[in-house]
């Protein structure tokens, strides 16, 4: 395995003004602190954290964990049944699987977020789940249907048996975070709710930074988009969009999911919030 640097995320201390400071100063930090929080997006996961990915596509999200953010032990899961499927839809993507893989994480191949079998400790029905982060980016059932209304309810189908299948594998304390694009049709799938009614309860959310992620490339469903001359380009850079991050507790855990050496800092109100209401 390479040499780890310690990183600690989000460790910047928020500023606090004195009870005697001028106006002109209180307006000078006001004017500040937006550039801080820009600069200093939520990570909600620690370099320590054991870390499952699902639906991971071209798996760059995954290389940017082991590569940029230090994750010691990612397992990141590809629907795809093999290696040969996953380089038909991102040719770029054995790069990304050496990444992962010379750092001692791994890539399992044919896993369905709907089937997902648990991973736990041991057998059997006293097995404990083992990750203390479950991780679904932008889940989507693809082109099954062109009607809105079909579309809401098949994905709204496929983050339920999500759910229900990620449950098992949550250390004590564990979270599972999903992000989706911000506006319709994605607010139409009601995820604070479909999550409610799965057991889980709405820790918090915050604004999901692509540019945090070094390396990272929003992946399609279907594949990389291809111009007439079947180049690799065009279309929409789903990184490029706005994007929200939820994070997912069971009810049972309260606020024990604070990953490994992060901090709470300073926010601007429509970048991180509470939702558990």
């Amino acid at each position: 395995m390479g040499k780890r640097r310690k990183v600690v995320h989000n460790t910047h201390p928020p500023q606090k003004s004195g009870a005697g400071a001028g106006a002109g100063n209180q307006k000078q930090q006001k004017q500040k602190r937006p550039q801080a929080q820009h600069d200093e997006p939520t990570i909600p996961f620690g370099p320590e954290d054991r870390i499952l990915l699902v639906g991971e596509g071209d798996l760059s999200f995954a290389a940017s964990l082991v590569e940029h953010h230090y994750c010691a032990d990612v397992t990141a899961t590809v629907l795809e049944k093999d290696l040969d499927e996953l380089v038909e839809k991102y040719p770029h993507v054995s790069e990304n699987i050496a990444k992962i893989e010379a750092e001692g994480s791994k890539v399992i191949f044919s896993v369905d977020a709907t089937k997902m079998a648990p991973f736990v400790d041991r057998k059997g029905k006293d097995g404990t789940g083992v990750m203390d982060r479950i991780i679904f980016n932008f889940p989507h059932i693809g082109g099954k249907s062109t009607d809105v209304n079909r579309q809401v309810r098949y994905n709204q189908e496929l983050l339920v048996e999500f759910f229900k299948r990620a449950m098992p594998s949550l250390a004590p304390g564990g979270s599972i975070i999903v992000t989706l694009f911000e506006g319709e049709p994605y607010t139409l799938w009601n995820i604070r709710d479909l999550a409610r009614h799965s057991g889980l309860q709405v820790e918090r959310s915050f604004r999901f930074q692509a540019s945090a992620y070094p390396g990272y490339h929003h992946a399609r469903t279907l594949g990389v988009v291809k111009n007439k001359s079947g180049e690799v380009g065009g279309g929409w850079k789903g990184e490029d969009r706005a994007a929200r991050s939820y994070v997912f507790v069971r009810k049972d855990d309260g606020s024990r999911s604070a990953p490994r050496n992060s901090k709470k800092r300073s926010r601007a109100p429509d970048d991180e919030s509470s939702d558990d209401n």
